[in-house]
């Protein structure tokens, strides 16, 4: 079953079990006779009413806050996911743009390489002209004059001495050697074209595949930079999600603790109405028992009642169901909710459908369906041992005993059930003194 987590809350059920108590069966005049019985019955549903909406708002402000949260870390986890792969589109667009750069950088080598060869070209075609036009020059020169070989045959024939010849021999190898030097700068300025146009088409080739290259890059960086807008626009909309996340979370806190407030402050008007019907209830008790009894047994009641003789009522009251203890009274984690809160009663193991018993004589004076602690009947047994004494059923299945009812101790008054908020059939047995939740163990 669930309680609320604070302290206040968590007198919630006593309070309204003491309500209950005081309002709905004393058999002794209330001291405001003002009141008639209709009018307390009246308002002690309306106050289990509102007790009752409270919790519930509590309950659904409780799931905002716990939705609000799961979305925070939802969106807290999505946030580190896209500024990951925000962090990886940047670093692989800026090795995109250093390659871009480098391709850049060799384009404009490439293009400056094929301009130095045009120019080579150029160069190299202008002096193969020229060559052409010195052989040319000098080719008509010699067979102007004859033909080197005939002519130099005239001269050996002409020499009168040896000097002669040998001048005349000098002047013909000079001719021949003239004419094949022509020759040879002409093919060598045609082997040089030939080259330099060659390498024209190859830096023509290296332009193309650079510019190539370069332009399929370009469509790479666009992509990246697309990846890069599209993860920084998904961290932009996750952190705007993550302030949305935080604000709902806030405003479902804020509102949970506004409603914590408003029936913190009912309780406490509740539990101090309830503390005053509880005094009178027990001051009119020992007025009666001053009546009926001696001097020296009045003097042993009110002993009793200055020792807190409820510390002392083992026995008392018998178990109401005889399954074993699963949960004892006290602070504990909640089993559903996870709060730390009192457990303000003993909780009995049980087969579902199983009798429950009334621990002792007393008078039903409230039944109801709690949203926490499922189906309730609540009886009172009066004063005893120096307090209010009344004794709460919670989650039964059904009760087979209504308001007003009389019950005997050991009497079937309900079966045992998983209603509320439960985990499973048991059954949570309280105990009211004074309208205040005390340990069963020590009353059993």
């Amino acid at each position: 079953m669930r309680f609320f987590p604070s302290a206040a809350r968590r007198r919630v059920g006593a309070v309204v079990a003491a309500c209950s108590l005081a309002l709905g069966a004393i058999a002794v005049p209330l001291a405001h006779a003002d009141w008639s019985q209709d009018d307390l019955d009246d308002k002690q549903k309306r106050v289990q009413k509102s007790l009752e909406h409270a919790g519930h708002e509590l309950e659904m402000s409780s799931g905002r806050l716990i939705r609000a949260s799961q979305r925070l870390d939802t969106a807290r986890a999505d946030l580190s996911v896209a500024r990951a792969t925000l962090g990886t589109a940047r670093t692989e667009l800026a090795g995109a743009r250093a390659v871009d750069l480098e391709m850049q950088d060799q384009l404009v080598q490439a293009e400056a390489d094929l301009a130095f060869s045009r120019r080579a070209v150029t160069a190299g075609t202008a002096a193969v002209v020229r060559q052409r036009e010195s052989v040319a020059s000098v080719i008509s020169s010699i067979y102007t004059q004859g033909d080197p070989e005939l002519l130099a045959f005239a001269a050996l024939m002409d020499a009168q001495t040896t000097g002669d010849l040998t001048r005349q021999e000098a002047v013909r190898d000079a001719l021949v050697g003239r004419e094949t030097q022509a020759y040879d700068d002409l093919s060598a300025a045609e082997v040089l074209l030939e080259v330099q146009e060659g390498q024209v088409e190859d830096a023509k080739r290296e332009v193309a595949d650079k510019a190539r290259e370069a332009a399929a890059h370009l469509v790479t960086m666009a992509t990246l930079e697309t990846e890069a807008q599209t993860a920084k626009n998904e961290v932009v909309r996750l952190v705007n999600n993550r302030k949305e996340a935080s604000a709902e979370a806030k405003a479902a806190k804020a509102a949970d603790r506004k409603k914590l407030a408003k029936l913190e402050k009912e309780d406490t008007r509740i539990e101090k109405l309830l503390a005053e019907r509880a005094e009178r209830a027990r001051l009119r008790a020992l007025r009666q028992a001053r009546l009926r009894a001696t001097r020296e047994a009045r003097l042993r009641e009110l002993r009793q009642v200055r020792a807190g003789a409820a510390g002392d009522s083992g026995g008392f009251l018998d178990q109401p169901v005889p399954g074993p203890v699963t949960s004892s009274f006290g602070m504990r984690t909640h089993p559903i909710f996870g709060y730390y809160s009192l457990h303000d009663g003993i909780d009995f193991g049980g087969a579902c459908g199983s009798p429950m018993y009334a621990a002792t004589d007393g008078r039903v004076i409230s039944s109801y369906s709690s949203t926490s602690y499922g189906n309730r009947l609540i009886v009172d047994h009066g004063f005893q041992r120096g307090v209010g004494l009344a004794t709460i059923y919670n989650h039964a299945v059904s009760y087979t005993v209504g308001v007003g009812a009389q019950v005997t101790r050991g009497q079937v008054i309900g079966y045992v059930g998983s209603t509320g908020w439960s985990t499973g059939c048991h059954l949570h047995f309280t105990v009211m003194a004074n309208g205040q939740p005390v340990d069963p163990a020590n009353w059993l």
